[in-house]
């Protein structure tokens, strides 16, 4: 059972890295991008938006199967 909490450990560790390297591309990506500042303002509101409503969606579908898993296991 603990070697499978480890595997499960790890993978969110890597899923956490890989989300926050792609924020950080973004942001740098979009600060080094030839705009006025108006429409940086407006494309870094419109990716927050775009990433806080992807973020609602995947922990409302974690806690629905977190909440199934006693289910799951007959508990």
């Amino acid at each position: 059972m603990s070697n499978r909490d480890d595997d499960a450990n790890v993978v969110m560790y890597l899923l956490a890295g890989v989300g926050l390297g792609a924020i950080i591309g973004a942001a740098a990506g979009l600060l080094f991008a030839p705009k006025p500042g108006t429409e940086l303002r407006a494309d870094i509101g419109d990716k927050y938006k775009e990433l806080k409503g992807k973020t609602n969606e995947w922990v409302a579908e974690q806690r629905a199967k977190r909440g199934s898993a006693p289910e799951e296991l007959g508990v």
